[in-house]
């Protein structure tokens, strides 16, 4: 007899593990000795360990001692840039860019995207990011890693204006082509690089093409103050009011950085009726020795979701969510004078259900609960670093470490099971990339891509 779809093993059980869980009011909680039952790639349940100890399964890891969370969502990062992690150290933000890392860019081959992407997706995966929302050129080849390794990821192509209309012709046919491919792992949007490489006719065009074809849109804007400055002294309006005058402030926006938000834009975000997330990236305002950081309690008091970020590893020098989760946290408190902001509770909240929806995705990942995708990630506090535990929030946020990620899933596949990559090959990656640096690496042609100039 052919069993029942209710009576057919589940596809995958996590069992004895404590929860992360999000109540009524989104407020985090855990559930200790828990279970998690996964059924084509959903969450169909989150129960006690002893109601599924007979419940037949394909898949059962046992995770007693582990905690299971919402896989963390990386909300922007140039993910082939890990090709040149450590390339330009101590500069100043201009020099940063004019003088190193656009000149190399301008050697980029899809081969070397490819291979950055590859390994990127490798770091992310044992770092338990299930989820990535990426920003960069070439990006049919990040769009083919993500298919193959089994990732989620929000994608654009990006461009400037001085690409003429090529640019954004070419952003709008790859989100197009690509949007819910990956049996739905990949969404898109149209990726203009910033207000001060679009001008507002490319902006403005952007809007209009976000709105008829119901695309969101991913870019840079006010990332720092001097960007903000700058806008103000030549034109007389902030970034921010530069969206709203070329309508990407009524499209699904997601702000990359806005460390250059000030008072004057917090009414036209507010304005924008929810439509607009800011993602923050915290490690390389430091490294730039930017003056301010993104302001977040200002943002979450007007209703903007703020996404946890790495930025691309050029500037971040790695893709670690954890510890943009614990510096956001850190900084936030040094900047606002408080240590009651941000808790550690809050700052999970930000790394799970405030990252899943500055991604657009805020129904279908973020949380543990019955209805949303299985991208689940299996942490073990057994090490004598996040022992004793006598707050488990703070644990998570201030003593774990992204190596403590045991097991990554995504849509109920296992893409590292006890920290061993199964869809991913990195001593072959790396060997290959090694090769083709000094290709990549020569800027002895004087090109840019572009010119830094705010």
């Amino acid at each position: 007899m052919t069993p029942s779809p209710a009576e057919a093993p589940a596809d995958l059980i996590i069992t004895g593990c404590t929860v992360l869980v999000h109540d009524d009011h989104e407020r985090i909680g855990f559930e200790e000795n828990a279970a998690v039952v996964v059924r084509s790639g959903v969450v169909e349940s989150v129960t006690t360990a002893d109601a599924v100890r007979h419940l037949p399964a394909v898949e059962r890891i046992d995770a007693v001692g582990q905690v299971a969370l919402p896989g963390f969502v990386n909300c922007h990062t140039h993910a082939p840039m890990v090709a040149l992690r450590g390339l330009a150290e101590d500069l100043p933000t201009e020099a940063w860019f004019n003088d190193v890392v656009w000149p190399v860019e301008s050697n980029l081959t899809e081969k070397d995207v490819e291979l950055g992407a590859r390994l990127a997706c490798a770091e992310m995966i044992r770092g338990g990011v299930t989820c990535f929302a990426d920003h960069y050129f070439t990006m049919d080849a990040v769009a083919a890693v993500v298919e193959e390794c089994g990732m989620r990821a929000h994608l654009g192509e990006a461009y400037f204006s001085s690409q003429g209309a090529r640019g954004r012709e070419r952003s709008l046919d790859f989100a197009l082509r690509h949007r819910g491919r990956a049996g739905g792992r990949i969404t898109t949007a149209l990726a203009p690089h910033a207000p001060y490489t679009v001008d507002d006719a490319d902006l403005a065009a952007t809007a209009d093409l976000a709105r008829a074809h119901g695309l969101p849109v991913h870019l840079h804007a006010a990332e720092n103050r001097d960007q903000t400055d700058t806008s103000l002294a030549r034109h007389g309006v902030t970034p921010i009011e530069i969206l709203d005058r070329t309508g990407l402030l009524d499209t699904d926006l997601l702000i990359a950085h806005g460390t250059g938000i000030i008072d004057r834009d917090l009414p036209l975000l507010e304005g924008a009726g929810g439509r607009v997330a800011v993602a923050t990236a915290p490690r390389g305002y430091l490294k730039f020795g930017w003056p301010t950081t993104t302001p977040v309690r200002a943002l979450r008091a007007i209703g903007v979701p703020v996404g946890l970020a790495t930025d691309g590893a050029a500037s971040n020098n790695s893709l670690d969510v954890w510890e943009s989760m614990a510096l956001t946290a850190l900084i936030q408190k040094s900047t606002e004078g408080d240590p009651r902001w941000l808790t550690a509770r809050q700052a999970l909240h930000h790394a799970t259900l405030q990252s899943a929806r500055a991604v657009g995705l805020g129904d279908a990942i973020g949380s543990l609960a019955p209805g949303r995708r299985a991208d689940i990630v299996l942490v073990d506090l057994t090490g004598p670093h996040t022992q004793p535990v006598h707050d488990l929030a703070a644990t998570l946020v201030h003593s774990a470490r992204s190596s403590d990620v045991r097991t990554t899933i995504v849509d109920g596949r296992v893409l590292m099971r006890d920290r061993e990559l199964l869809t991913l090959d990195v001593g072959a990656v790396v060997r290959e990339l090694g090769e083709r640096l000094p290709a990549l690496l020569d800027r002895s042609h004087g090109r840019r891509i572009q010119e830094y100039d705010t």
